[in-house]
C-alpha cells in the first residue's frame, strides 16, 4: 500500500457537487476499433498501468491521508464502456457528449478511471475518451499511463506478462493508520514553521497572498538577504498582479462545455523563428489573442491583463514516481494589448520571468501549503477557500497548460491515433475556463473546457484560437 501525498489528497478534497477533479483525454482514431479490442488490451496491460489497478482506502476518522491498495477484482466490464452518436456525428456533438461524461464524478469504491469508446463520428472515425482522477496522476504520470496503451506501429507490442509478487501484498491495518496519523499531527507544527521559512521569499508567486500589500516587498528583501548571505544568483521579482473579474470568475456550475481544435505545429514554429521566441510563448500568445476576442465580443475585456495559472512539473528528468509533483506559477497574459506583436513580446517577457524563477528556485508552495494543514482539516479548509474564491475574482482567471507530446504516429489496437485533445479541470478557485494544449505528430491539439453557464459559446474560443494563429502567421511572413 502507498499513501497519497498531501497534494494528492487535496485533489480529492476539492471535489464538491460542482468542482470535479477528473483529467482526461479525447483520442480521435481511425475506424475499426471494438470494445472487445479494448477489453483485451486492458487485460494484457493492467500490470504496467498502476493507477488503473489501485483503489482508495480511507483512514478512520480522516486522521491521515488515504492509501492506495491493489484491487484484486478489477471489473473491466464496468470501467470500459461504449456509446454512439447519431451518425454522422459532428465535432460539436462529440464535444457535448464529452462535456457530460467529464462532469460526472468517479466512484471512489473502485479504481478511479473510466474509458468510453464512442462510435458514429463522421469520416469513418471513432473517439476514445479516458478519464482518471487527478489524485492518481499528474501530467507526467498521466502521459505514462497513456503510453502504456499505445504502440508505435499498427501491430500491438507483446509486453512481458506480470511477474508474480514476491510475497503477500502489504496491508496497513486501521490501528496502524490511526497511529501514523496521530504521529503526523504531533510533528505538524514543525512542518508549518518550515513552510513559513521556505515560503517568505516566494510570497509574490502564491495566488491571493501575492495580492496582499507588502507581500512583494517582503519577498524581495528576503531574497536579497539570501543572495548576500549565500552568493546564489538572485531570483527575479514578479510584478504585483491584480486579478480582474471576468465572465468566467466565481462559482462554477456542475455542467461543462468542451470544444477542441487542431493547430499546425509548423505554423507555430514559423512564428517562433520569425520573432525569436519559444513555441510556448507563441501558444500562450495565441490563447491571449483568443481570450481578448472572446471578451471583446461579450463586452467584458478588462483594462489590465488576465492572470493565468501555468502548471510546472517539479520532476527531475527520468523521475516517473507515482503521485502529483506539480506546482502552478502565475503570469500576466497581456490580453489588454491590441497589437499582436506587442502582445507576443509581453507574453514572452512574462514567461521568461517565471521560467527564470522556477529554474533558480522551483516554486513548491502548492505542495508546502498542502503539507502544512493537518489531514483531518484539509477538506474543510479546501471547501472554505473555494467558497471565498467564489465571491471574488479568484486567485487566477484561468489555467493554460502546454504539454509536449510524441511527434510520431501512434496506434491503439491497430487503429491509428489521429488527434489527442486534453480535457482538464475547472474549479471555483482556478476559474471557469481551462485551455490545455498537447503536441502530437505535427499538430497542437487544444482542449477547451468551461463552465456551461459561464462560457456557453466555447466553440467560438477555438475559432478565435485559429484566428490568432493566422494573424501572427501573416505578420511573420511579412518579416
Amino acid at each position: 500500500m502507498r499513501q497519497l501525498s498531501a497534494l494528492d489528497t487535496q485533489f480529492l478534497n476539492l471535489e464538491t457537487a460542482t468542482n470535479v477533479a477528473n483529467i482526461a483525454g479525447l483520442a480521435i482514431l481511425e475506424g475499426g476499433l471494438t470494445r472487445g479490442d479494448l477489453l483485451s488490451l486492458m487485460a494484457g496491460r493492467l500490470h504496467v498501468a498502476e493507477p488503473f489497478r489501485q483503489r482508495l482506502v480511507s483512514v478512520p476518522f480522516g486522521l491521515d491521508h488515504p492509501y492506495w491498495t491493489e484491487d484484486d477484482k478489477i471489473d473491466l466490464d464496468y470501467h470500459v464502456r461504449e456509446l454512439a452518436l447519431p451518425a454522422p456525428g459532428s465535432d460539436e456533438q462529440l464535444g457535448e457528449q464529452v462535456s457530460r461524461l467529464h462532469a460526472r464524478r468517479l466512484d471512489r469504491r473502485r479504481p478511479l478511471w473510466e474509458m468510453y469508446l464512442i462510435h458514429g463520428l463522421a469520416g469513418d472515425r471513432m473517439a476514445l475518451y479516458i478519464k482518471v482522477h487527478h489524485a492518481a496522476v499528474d501530467g507526467v504520470t498521466g502521459a505514462g499511463v497513456l503510453a502504456s496503451l499505445l504502440d508505435t506501429s499498427p501491430e500491438p507490442a507483446q509486453l512481458p506478462p506480470a511477474q508474480p509478487a514476491a510475497g503477500p501484498p502489504e496491508r496497513v491495518g486501521a490501528s496502524e493508520m490511526i497511529a501514523r496519523g496521530v504521529a503526523k499531527a504531533v510533528v505538524n507544527p514543525a512542518n508549518t514553521f518550515r513552510f513559513l521559512v521556505d515560503a517568505v521569499p516566494h510570497l509574490d508567486e502564491i495566488p491571493v497572498v501575492s495580492q496582499v500589500p507588502g507581500a512583494g516587498l517582503v519577498s524581495r528583501v528576503t531574497r536579497g538577504l539570501a543572495h548576500r548571505l549565500t552568493g546564489r544568483v538572485p531570483v527575479p521579482a514578479l510584478p504585483r498582479m491584480s486579478v480582474p473579474r471576468t465572465p468566467f470568475s466565481g462559482r462554477i456550475s456542475a455542467h461543462r462545455r468542451f470544444a477542441f481544435a487542431a493547430l499546425s505545429l509548423d505554423e507555430v514554429k514559423q512564428i517562433k523563428n520569425a520573432f525569436g521566441v519559444t513555441v510556448n510563448d507563441v501558444v500562450m500568445t495565441i490563447c491571449a489573442g483568443a481570450l481578448r476576442q472572446w471578451m471583446l465580443k461579450h463586452d467584458a475585456l478588462p483594462d489590465r491583463p488576465l492572470i493565468a495559472g501555468v502548471p510546472f512539473s517539479l520532476r527531475t528528468p527520468g523521475d516517473e514516481s507515482a503521485g502529483n509533483q506539480v506546482t502552478i506559477m502565475i503570469a500576466q497574459l497581456a490580453t489588454q494589448i491590441a497589437d499582436p506583436v506587442e502582445r507576443l513580446n509581453a507574453v514572452r517577457d512574462a514567461m521568461a520571468m517565471i521560467k527564470a524563477r522556477s529554474s533558480l528556485a522551483p516554486a513548491r508552495w502548492l505542495q508546502q501549503v498542502s503539507d502544512v494543514m493537518p489531514s483531518a482539516l484539509t477538506g474543510l479548509a479546501a471547501r472554505a477557500a473555494f467558497n471565498l474564491f467564489a465571491e471574488t475574482a479568484g486567485p487566477i482567471n484561468l489555467i493554460i497548460s502546454n504539454v509536449p507530446g510524441p511527434q510520431i504516429p501512434l496506434y491503439v489496437c491497430r487503429s491509428r491515433l489521429l488527434s489527442y485533445y486534453p480535457v482538464s479541470v475547472i474549479t471555483d478557485g482556478s476559474g471557469g475556463l481551462n485551455i490545455t494544449v498537447f503536441s502530437y505528430d505535427g499538430s497542437l491539439d487544444v482542449g477547451v473546457i468551461a463552465c456551461r453557464e459561464m462560457v456557453p459559446d466555447v466553440w467560438t474560443i477555438t475559432d478565435y484560437l485559429r484566428d490568432a494563429l493566422s494573424e501572427l502567421k501573416l505578420i511573420a511572413e511579412q518579416q
